[in-house]
């Protein structure tokens, strides 16, 4: 599993460039990436998407072709091709860094031929209401992956191997969800929509024999390919939740160890993640997108939102042993389906919040670590975006994290708009880091870090001058408005100067 006070990076975001360079750059940049404290990177989508070079690789086409047969216009991926994925995945475990691989297991798209089928269409935005009559439709659903030619899987997948699609090449402009002959949505999904099983391109039937068997010899395919650490799923809230609890079963077992899994339950509502929890026994576990949540709507409100109320209603707080954290992912980036922001102005803290405390498993974006530049149309209106480099203080959180941030935690989230805590040391670390960050005016906060008469600076140099402790541990920790600030023994910074 993962470890305890270890951390995952997010090693991509939704636009990077299309050039192939990706999984080289993995390899270059893996010793730095551990050095810094890093020690799992989540990869993205490594297979063959409908978008071939260019697809990001939630258009899942084939999922044996890792970037080796020249299907849907090229051989790479967005990525780059399988021996340099490969490659990549080596030198990573090599410098100490786990890999998580991103499976797609909802749906596929691309199809090679059309197949003539009976379907009932649904109103998209409810499930449960059809809006027409049984009905013959011409659906793309058979997939032959002409390139690969029966390469390491023979099998063909047709319609009766998906539960519905929302594409009928008869009527190209009626818009629904077309469940097909003999077909159910599938139990244990997301309620939105009535029954979210259904997301998009042509859905996996999870209750077909064949879809299932497939799906575990992959899994099985895949780590003999690659030697992966875990995974982290794709839209689980779509997917029946046993699926995943088997599955993943099925590929520890034969891989005769513990592999880490994550999925992606996107929803705010807390007791949806804890259903989900539950019904796969806790064999995975899920980002905390409540708590993105939370860090979207304090950055909005400034002053007027009440940090102590910060960690309400997350995963975290409730089961922080299966709880990623993080601050922004591909999704939530600007212009993407579920745009939801943290301002830049907050990212700081919120990287303070889910990196120096002892709950959860944090998880940094790519996008944060270096920033990016894009362009994307959205709403027919043209953007450009600049997202900001946050690396030089998330680079002194991982140090603090890695040499203080040890033994008990001590909160003082006891005003509305400064917050603070302490972490005491252990015989391994000792000395401890006291954390204070305001989203008003200059702040202040009087924590007890049990280390009497001691001088502390602030590693993020946010606050030039030292405090020194009294002779009960006590010190008032200081930060700047809207900041944070990072305090540790003084004479204990060497391994954060370095």
């Amino acid at each position: 599993m993962s470890d305890p006070n270890g951390v995952m990076m997010q090693y991509f975001h939704w636009y990077n460039p299309d050039d192939g360079t990706l999984w080289n750059q993995v390899a270059e940049k893996a010793s730095e990436l551990a050095a810094a404290g890093i020690t799992a990177l989540w990869l993205p989508p490594a297979y063959k998407g409908t978008g071939g070079g260019m697809d990001v690789g939630y258009g899942v086409y084939d999922i044996f072709d890792l970037g080796e047969f020249d299907q849907k216009g090229s051989v790479r991926t967005k990525y780059g091709t399988k021996a340099e994925y490969v490659n990549a995945i080596k030198t990573a475990k090599q410098a100490g860094i786990q890999i998580y691989a991103d499976i797609v297991f909802n749906h596929k798209m691309g199809a090679d031929k059309s197949e003539e089928v009976e379907a009932t269409p649904f109103d998209m935005d409810n499930r449960n209401a059809p809006i027409g009559e049984y009905q013959q439709i011409e659906a793309w659903t058979h997939f032959t992956f002409p390139g690969r030619d029966g390469k390491y899987s023979s099998m063909e997948w047709h319609w009766w191997h998906f539960d519905a699609i929302d594409y009928n090449a008869k009527n190209e402009g009626e818009s629904a969800v077309y469940l097909l002959k003999g077909k159910s949505f599938d139990d244990n999904v997301d309620l939105e929509k009535g029954n979210f099983d259904y997301l998009m391109g042509c859905d996996l039937d999870m209750q077909n024999p064949e879809v299932v068997g497939e799906l575990k010899y992959w899994g099985e395919w895949h780590q003999d390919t690659t030697d992966v650490d875990g995974f982290r799923f794709d839209a689980v809230k779509h997917v029946s939740a046993e699926f995943f609890q088997d599955w993943v079963q099925h590929v520890r077992d034969y891989a005769k160890r513990d592999l880490f899994a994550v999925g992606e339950y996107w929803s705010y509502e807390v007791d949806a993640l804890h259903h989900f929890i539950e019904t796969t026994d806790g064999k995975v576990s899920l980002f905390d997108a409540p708590l993105h949540y939370n860090f979207h709507v304090a950055s909005q409100g400034g002053e007027n939102y009440d940090l102590t109320k910060i960690f309400d209603n997350t995963l975290v707080q409730h089961q922080p042993a299966l709880a990623v954290t993080l601050v922004e992912n591909h999704d939530s980036q600007p212009l993407q389906s579920l745009e939801s922001v943290v301002e830049p102005w907050f990212k700081p803290l919120a990287y303070a919040l889910i990196l120096l405390r002892e709950a959860g498993y944090p998880c940094i974006f790519y996008g944060d670590y270096y920033g990016a530049n894009y362009k994307d149309n959205k709403g027919g209106t043209d953007y450009e975006i600049w997202m900001d480099c946050h690396q030089f203080l998330i680079d002194k959180f991982l140090e603090a994290r890695k040499n203080y941030a040890y033994g008990e935690q001590h909160d003082y989230f006891d005003h509305p708009n400064t917050i603070g805590w302490v972490r005491l040391g252990d015989e391994e670390h000792p000395g401890g880091v006291a954390v204070v960050l305001t989203n008003g005016g200059d702040g202040n906060k009087s924590m007890s870090i049990g280390q009497p008469n001691c001088t502390y600076i602030d590693i993020t140099e946010h606050v030039k001058e030292p405090v020194t402790t009294n002779d009960d541990g006590w010190a008032d920790f200081r930060c700047n408005g809207g900041s944070v600030s990072v305090w540790v023994k003084q004479q204990e910074t060497s391994a954060v100067d370095s």
